[in-house]
């Protein structure tokens, strides 16, 4: 009886770790990151992320895990609007997100191949993306011309920088506001904050699911565990 209950308590320990982003056991950045607050039921925000991603982002980084297909089901998008204006690459809707870009050729470009994003979010946070995506600045010495206080010495030059603009660096770390982009700094704010929602979103397409069967996992567990010891008392009180 005790080596039950004891399984018991250690599945519901099991289930709330389970609802913790490993973000939040991970050791933390040593940078400040900014809150994303994604918002993984707004299908609309991750429909703008989507098409940000396959606009600004399929050239160089790919997403070998995810298919169009899925995508479109999980959006809510008809397949032939996601064939027609989201479906660039690939001749199959149930084939993954791919690019043509070399792996080779692109490590000699940028010095290494640009990474897969499929993941990304699940191993960086999603406010590591949304800070880094804000936090280019412009840097002579670099090879495109700028850097990031978020990820020294980066080797991507800043995608949507015809978006924000661009920043400089002050000797105390701190940046300027961007200059010259087509968007405010709060409109660039809801894009890359919609492109990491969709980066979230890719990282683990059932997140949302998994949470809502997670509560009443927790649930069960705990009117099971009420029951297992109420039954313990009972098979227990001759003995003392």
């Amino acid at each position: 009886m005790k080596k039950l209950i004891i399984a018991v308590t250690f599945g519901m320990l099991c289930s709330v770790t389970a609802l913790v982003p490993f973000s939040a056991i991970a050791s933390g950045p040593s940078v400040h990151l900014d809150k994303a607050n994604n918002d993984l039921s707004d299908k609309e925000s991750l429909k703008k992320g989507f098409k940000t991603y396959i606009n600004y982002c399929l050239g160089c980084h790919q997403l070998q895990y995810q298919r169009y297909g899925r995508t479109f089901d999980d959006l809510g998008i008809e397949e032939a609007d996601g064939i027609a204006n989201y479906m660039y690459t690939g001749d199959k809707v149930g084939g993954h997100i791919l690019n043509a870009m070399p792996k080779k050729e692109a490590a000699k470009w940028f010095g290494s191949a640009p990474p897969d994003l499929t993941l990304e979010a699940r191993f960086r946070s999603p406010d590591w993306i949304y800070t880094y995506l804000r936090s280019f600045h412009i840097d002579e010495n670099r090879p495109f011309g700028v850097n990031n206080t978020v990820f020294k010495d980066v080797g991507m030059p800043h995608v949507l920088q015809d978006l924000q603009g661009v920043s400089t660096i002050d000797e105390h770390g701190k940046l300027s506001p961007a200059m010259g982009g087509t968007l405010t700094a709060e409109e660039y704010d809801v894009v890359v904050r919609d492109l990491t929602n969709f980066l979230e979103y890719v990282g683990e397409p059932n997140k949302l699911e998994r949470k809502a069967l997670g509560y009443w996992v927790l649930a069960f567990l705990f009117f099971f565990f009420i029951l297992t010891y109420f039954l313990k008392r009972e098979y227990w009180k001759d003995v003392h």
